[in-house]
């Protein structure tokens, strides 16, 4: 039986993702702000770490296209370890 405190893989990963996209989101808002003009850029610097270019498969009835990209930028990073820290201490 598991522990009702115990945290799922499935949370975690929900907690992560939610931080990068928040991350990103600020990131681009950062970089539209007049304030944070002199670090905005090394603030919304993508990072490439992987790439796996888009490949199309045509059965002619439908198109499937896969792709996987990750190009977080350092916003988004820093949201992914604040993601963390949360589900650690919640």
């Amino acid at each position: 039986m598991r522990n009702s405190r115990s945290k799922s893989f499935g949370v975690l990963a929900l907690f992560l993702v939610t931080g990068a996209i928040l991350g990103g989101i600020l990131g681009e808002v950062i970089a539209s702000t007049a304030i944070f003009s002199g670090i905005a850029p090394y603030l919304v610097k993508t990072f490439s770490i992987f790439d796996l270019p888009p490949i199309a498969i045509n059965l002619y009835v439908i198109k499937f296209v896969f792709g996987f990209s990750l190009n977080p930028n350092l916003i988004s990073i820093l949201g992914l370890i604040i993601a963390a820290l949360l589900f650690r201490r919640f």
